[in-house]
């Protein structure tokens, strides 16, 4: 972050999103189980971090 002024800084070279452990990152309802695990599976598989499908306690089964 240390640019003279007036010279510009070239143009992002990607983004970053910073994932405390513990996160929840998605939240799915109004499907069955099995094709919310399959979903969460395919983009868990697309995240570069070990991903994990919780349940919350008393959800409808």
């Amino acid at each position: 972050a240390e640019t003279r002024m007036g010279k510009g800084k070239g143009n992002p070279e990607g983004w970053v999103a910073v994932v405390k452990p513990g996160r929840v990152m998605f939240e799915v309802s109004g499907v069955p189980e099995e094709l919310a695990r399959e979903a969460m599976r395919v983009a868990g598989h697309k995240l570069p971090l070990k991903t994990k499908f919780v349940q919350r306690e008393g959800a409808d089964q």
